[in-house]
Order: structure tokens, then sequence, then C-alpha cells
């Protein structure tokens, strides 16, 4: 019992310290500005009355809001800490379930647990905009924790548990787990002893069950939803607008570096898996060796479905992402390698696979550093710390098996270092600040002193997120912003009217001349950055970094009592012109909810013709600063 304990706190505090330390959470970054808005009108139908994301909710398959909203309800806590909760809870589960599968290859608890850090380190998936470990608390973050739990009671022939979590998985992110339980339901049906195959039955009815609890739970879901049209295909006009607004979803416009990493890292878990093969359990092999390999199977599948056959519901669901489980099992599978390499005193090739294993997470383009460009400082020092953690890991799985004296201090070390030495001497910025002092201003004076039905505009925000977090922050209706056109893919009639609004009204600044514009089209306020503020009209609030005018007189406003003031502030604070702020890149894939049916905009797109290098900040969520600067 002492031990479990002992396991447990250690997984406690990983968890803890990952999620403030290193690779961290964010919270309005990314898809969460596209949730919360949908949760907060379902608490309070009275909010977002027309506001385009909120009105066109897309959580029908998932329990993603019954359980937190339920949890709201029972704890009496905001949205942010009931999610942050859901986060913390399923990442520790998530390193639970790495530490299952390295302690089912025979690794001690020590160098189990070792492993389970170096997991624990996150990795960002380029291409689909993933990563194996979500920064914001949404539904892939916590379904794929799930799956490794998954997997690790596999490998412990827990398989009712295992099916649990998987169906758990599912729940809250079906298309994150086909791969998952394709291979199991394939392994179940593969001829083996009548109590194996009894024992991998059960493991399917928790499957089963959540299929039927989700088809009822979808049916009870409120909201404007649109048939789906399953065997569509993708017209020319929505082709443009994908590919202008979702480049990452289409892989023949991927840089072709993007080919050779995940191939190299394919070859990886191979090599590694070769190495442990005799220490892996009989079901946990396919796993191991199938989720890696439907990775590098969903580039071609992907292309074929999407680009040649034209599937409308591809983008949907994004087999692209995939790949996240030839990053996640080559980092794992090369750490396991390193242990039993160390145990065997092949301390070279110990050093190299752990080498591999903390490249991954230190750098996203891994060929980069294996070996680094000696022109670039900045990967020098990456492949310097990369090289020192290796050193350090084989020299501790080493000490563990010879159970040397000061083998446990070794291994504290080989589990806290990385958290701190890769952000701070590595020069790993996984996210920026979003939440500036002048947004939550701007943001607490919406809430108090306008109505829940306003509507603002933010003209020259650009591709920038911070709209987003104003519609969150303040729940307040936005017109249109960058962000929301993310649900391109999924909500084809929301992306024709998110289109149309952005080509309409996003022109960079606020003449008065599109006044009469704004307000038919239902606008109430109009805010820009303080440097594009008009000296003609006087703004009913305004502060360092923004702007807000009111488009109708007092008394003919749809808000309440409007106040006008102006906050000072030193002239040193910080403004967030420019480009969208980095963020976690994910994007979430639930069945689609759309708009109702209306006629689509004869507007022109932009040029279908994607760049060979697209912009690494399209994707509905943003970036990770992961590689070179």
């Amino acid at each position: 019992m002492r031990k479990l304990l002992l396991v447990a706190a250690t997984i406690i505090l990983l968890t803890a310290l990952g999620y403030v330390v290193f690779p961290g959470h964010t919270f309005l970054y990314s898809d969460s500005q596209i949730y919360v808005p949908i949760l907060e009108r379902y608490q309070d139908p009275t909010l977002f009355t027309r506001d385009l994301v909120a009105l066109t909710p897309h959580v029908s398959f998932t329990i993603y809001d019954e359980a937190t909203l339920a949890l709201r309800r029972l704890t009496g806590l905001d949205l942010q800490a009931v999610l942050g909760f859901q986060q913390l809870l399923f990442r520790a589960l998530g390193i639970f379930g790495v530490f299952l599968i390295a302690a089912s290859m025979g690794l001690s608890r020590r160098m189990s647990m070792g492993v389970a850090a170096i997991y624990g380190l996150g990795a960002s998936i380029p291409g689909p905009t993933v990563l194996t470990i979500e920064y914001e608390p949404v539904p892939r973050g916590f379904a794929v924790p799930l799956l490794l739990l998954a997997a690790g009671l596999v490998a412990q022939g827990r398989d009712l548990w295992a099916g649990i979590a998987a169906a758990l998985a599912f729940l809250y992110h079906p298309p994150s787990v086909y791969n998952f339980w394709g291979l199991y339901f394939l392994l179940t049906l593969w001829p083996n002893k009548p109590t194996v195959m009894g024992r991998r039955i059960w493991g399917l009815l928790p499957m089963l069950c959540a299929v039927v609890a989700l088809l009822f739970l979808s049916r009870l879901q409120p909201g404007v939803s649109e048939t789906q049209p399953f065997f569509s295909r993708i017209g020319p006009e929505l082709e443009k607008l994908q590919r202008m607004r979702a480049p990452y979803v289409w892989v023949s416009v991927w840089p072709g570096f993007w080919y050779a990493h995940y191939i190299f890292l394919w070859l990886v878990s191979l090599a590694a898996f070769w190495r442990v093969r005799k220490s892996v359990p009989e079901d946990l092999k396919p796993f191991l060796v199938g989720l890696p390999f439907l990775g590098v199977l969903s580039l071609p599948l992907s292309y074929l479905l999407l680009e040649k056959l034209n599937w409308i519901i591809t983008p949907q669901i994004q087999p692209l992402r995939a790949v996240l489980f030839i990053t996640l099992f080559a980092g794992v599978l090369a750490s396991i390698a390193g242990v039993k390499a160390a145990e065997a005193r092949r301390r070279t090739e110990s050093a190299v696979w752990f080498l591999i294993a903390f490249a991954i997470p230190i750098h996203t383009r891994v060929l980069e550093i294996l070996p680094p460009d000696f022109r670039q400082p900045l990967l020098l020092r990456r492949a310097a710390l990369a090289a020192g953690l290796a050193c350090m890991a084989a020299l501790t799985a080493w000490a563990v098996s010879r159970q040397k004296r000061w083998a446990t201090g070794a291994v504290a070390a080989l589990v806290l270092a990385p958290l701190f030495l890769i952000p701070r001497w590595g020069k790993v910025v996984n996210y920026t600040e979003l939440r500036t002092p002048g947004l939550t201003e701007l943001c607490n004076w919406a809430r108090t002193n306008t109505a829940k039905d306003a509507m603002f505009h933010f003209p020259d925000a650009g591709r920038a997120f911070y709209p987003g977090v104003f519609r969150a922050g303040a729940l307040r209706a936005v017109y249109v912003d960058w962000k929301a056109g993310g649900q391109v893919n999924f909500l084809p009639h929301l992306g024709l009217e998110w289109w149309q609004r952005w080509s309409t009204t996003m022109d960079g600044k606020f003449r008065a001349d599109r006044i009469p514009l704004y307000l038919s089209l239902g606008i109430d306020y109009v805010v820009v950055r303080s440097k594009n503020r008009r000296a003609d009209r006087v703004p009913v609030f305004e502060n360092a970094e923004y702007a807000v005018y009111a488009l109708r007189k007092p008394g003919t406003t749809t808000g309440t009592l409007q106040m006008s003031y102006r906050v000072e502030r030193n002239s040193s604070t910080s403004r967030r012109d420019g480009t969208d702020a980095c963020a976690p890149r994910r994007v979430t894939l639930i069945a689609a909810e759309a708009l109702a049916k209306r006629n689509a905009s004869s507007m022109g797109f932009p040029s279908a013709n994607a760049t060979a290098n697209p912009a690494l900040n399209v994707s509905p969520a943003a970036v990770v600063s992961r590689a070179s600067t």
C-alpha cells in the first residue's frame, strides 16, 4: 500500500508541475474560445442571443458539455475552475497509463515513473496542429490520456477497466478513439484461448453502452442542428474556403519536411519496439505497432478521401490527426528502449534512445537537432540540452538497475530537471500571454455596462485572437472573428456565413461611412486598438489598449446605461499589435451542427492555390513555439 501511495503522490506531483511549469496550461487561447460561449449559453439562455458561435453548438455527440455543466452545478465553481479540474484529472490518468505500459515491460517502478515523466513533457504535432498533451481543457485533451490509460490497462490484463477508460474517451471525443477501438475489435476477433477471448469481449461491453448513451443524449441536445450530408462532396466554393482558413487539413499543402519528420519517428518507434519486443505483453503489441502505423497510413488516406474524392465528412473526422500516435509512441518506446539498454550495460545505445526521447519535446523539428545546425545557436543549445538530459537518464537507468544508493536521487532529478531546464535553458516557449490588463478591463466594462444582447465588432483585429477572449470574458456577442472561422471544417453553413461577415466588415479600420452598414447588421459597439482611435468621436470606453465607440445614441441602444470614462495607464503598458498570439495548436472535432440552412454568399474567395509553406498560425488553434527562431 505504501508503494502505491508513493506512485500516486508522484503522479500528482508530476501533473501539478506539468500544469504550472511545463508544458503548462492555457484558457481562452484556443478552442476553449469556442466552447465557453456555448457552455455559458446552455447555463444562461439569455446570453449570446445574437452570436454566431454560441448559437451553433457542435457538442451533441459528446458528454463534454453535460459533464462540465453538471460539475459546475454540483460545485458552484466557474467554468474555468471546472474545466481545469477535468484537465488535471485526465492528465494524471494519462501519466498513469504510460506508467502501466512501462511497468508491463518489466521496468522498475522508479524507471516506469521516469518514462511517464518524459511523456509528461508533451510534444507538438505539426501538420494537423495538435498536441500529445493539450494545454487547453478541450475534449481531445481529455480523450487521448484516457486512451493511454486504456492501453496500460490492456497491458496489465484489465480489459474491462480498459474498455471503461476507452469508452469514456469515446464519450468525450469520438474521432480520437476510432483507431484504438478498431485495433481492439480486431484483437478480440483474433483466434485465441477462450479465456482470453472472453476477457476481451468484456472489454467491448463498455463501448456498446457508450454508443447507446451518446445516441440518447444527442437526442436531448438543445440548439439548432443541420442534417449531416454524410455522402456529399465538398463543392468548389467550400473547398476554397477550407483551403484558405484551414489548410492544415489538406495534406498536399504541408511543407515537405513534415513527411520526412513522421517517417523518421515511425522508424524510431519500429526500431525501439524491435529492441524491447521480448518484454512487450502480447495484448499490448498490436497497439504499440498498429497505432503508429495507422498514423502513417492516415497521410495517403486523407489525400485520397479529401483531395481526390472530396468526401465532405473527411475534414470533420480529420484522419491526419492520427499522426499524433507516431510521435507519442516514438517517445515512449525510445524511453523504454533506453532503460532496457542501460540495464544491459549498453550505455551508448541507451543515451542515443534517450536523446531521441528528449529531442521530441524540446524541438518540434527533431531532424534539425539530430544533428544540430551549427549555424544556429538556439539549435546548438537545445541539442546540448537534449544530450545532457539523455546522458543523465542513461546513468539513472544504470544506477537503478545496479541498486546504487544514489539511484533514488537520480530518478528525482530525471523527473524534475527537464520541467525547469527545457523552458528556461532550452528557451522553449509553448505560448505567450494573451489576456492583457487592457483586455481584462475591456471585458469587465462590457459585462457590467452593456446589455446582454449587445453586439461588438473588432474591424482592425485581423487574425488576432483577442476578440474570442473578449466574447468569453465579457459574455457578449462578437459579430465576426478569425477564430470562429475554424469551424468551417465541421459546420459548412456556419463557415459560409462567417466568410460573408468577414469579407464584408473586416476592413482593418473604423470609418464613419461604414456606420450605416454596421447598424444594419445589428452591431452596437465598435472596438479598435488604441492606435486606431478616432479623433472626431468620443469613445464610451478607453484605456491604453482599446477604444470602444457606441453606434447608437443613448436611449436607443439595445444595451443598458452607457458610461463613458477613460482608464489612464502608464505609457509602458505593452500592446498586442500584429499577428495572432501564440497559443497551443489543437483541433477539436465533434459531430456537426450548424445554422439553419440559408442562401450561401455569392462573394468570391481568395485563391485556392495554397503556398508551399503555409503560415503556422492558420489553425483554429494557435501556434506552439518549439521551432527555431
